[in-house]
């Protein structure tokens, strides 16, 4: 009888300690179960070296951009507050068979700004102006995000430009974006590494806060295109979207993919905003079957 409470404090202590193993597990996000694909944000590859690269002088502004491989060009377009060396992926598959050209939007990684307002349509031109420098005529343009909307710009206003666009999780109105996406544990991660990477590339890395300032004026009011102006789209289009995105809600991307007559809407599965870092083979994929279609 004397043994008994020993070995029923024993027990107790060893049910204590799972229970609190099975709390830890419940409070900390990503232990109890691992995170799916499009809950993360991978880093992106090493960039590929270039075959040539510099700054381009467009619109008051230096403009870094880098060219690789050959063939059919390829212009790949970052998203908002991201830098070209998030295509690195993309890069080293499409430069096997195309010249593929990323660069930084201004204002953005190593490229510079100017006190003017930020506006789709002066991106746009900004892009349009680095062709012109570049000496490319026409080109199949691959956006994500911001880079998505600066596709459609160039497809509305400029479609000799374009051979296609592949324009990934873009909006075309600014209530086209959800609310609680500063909310979401992904893209606070995503905010960090943009001031992170800003940083260590800008020539100005003590001003994050004042561009995020800048082109935040942008965001509030901008993209604002009707059906109507969706429907004159000529340039073959694919409108993409993640299956989880965080930032474009489902019916944006339907509704998009409506408007623009002839557009292919391609939804990638498992993956969120961050699709060509979650899936980045896939994503190659997805390119080089629209781009090369017949």
């Amino acid at each position: 009888m004397g043994s008994e409470p020993a070995n029923d404090g024993g027990r107790m202590a060893r049910l204590w300690k799972v229970l609190a193993a099975i709390l830890l597990l419940l409070a900390v996000p990503g232990l109890a179960t691992a995170e799916e694909r499009w809950q993360t944000l991978p880093e992106p590859a090493p960039m590929p070296k270039p075959d040539r690269s510099g700054y381009a002088p467009v619109n008051g502004i230096r403009m870094y951009y880098a060219v690789f491989g050959s063939g059919d060009p390829v212009l790949l377009v970052h998203g908002g507050l991201s830098n070209a060396d998030v295509w690195a992926s993309q890069v080293a598959a499409l430069s096997k068979t195309h010249e593929v050209i990323v660069a930084d939007s201004r204002g953005h990684g190593r490229s510079t700004r100017t006190n003017a307002p930020f506006t789709y349509d002066l991106m746009a031109s900004d892009y349009l102006a680095l062709l012109d420098y570049l000496k490319i005529g026409r080109t199949a343009l691959v956006g994500w995000s911001d880079g998505g909307i600066i596709g459609i710009d160039i497809a509305l206003h400029h479609p000799e430009r374009l051979t296609r666009l592949f324009a990934q999780a873009a909006n075309v109105e600014p209530q086209g974006t959800d609310a609680g996406v500063l909310r979401n544990r992904t893209f606070l991660q995503f905010l960090e590494r943009a001031r992170r990477d800003y940083q260590r590339l800008s020539r100005t890395p003590d001003q994050y806060d004042a561009f995020v300032a800048q082109i935040s004026r942008m965001w509030r009011t901008q993209p604002r295109w009707t059906r109507q102006e969706l429907s004159g789209i000529t340039v073959p289009t694919a409108i993409v979207a993640g299956d989880h995105d965080e930032a474009i809600p489902r019916a944006q991307t339907d509704y998009i993919a409506s408007a623009i007559p002839g557009a292919k809407e391609i939804i990638l599965p498992d993956t969120s905003h961050f699709a060509l870092l979650q899936a980045p083979d896939e994503y190659s994929r997805a390119v080089l079957d629209f781009i090369d279609a017949k």
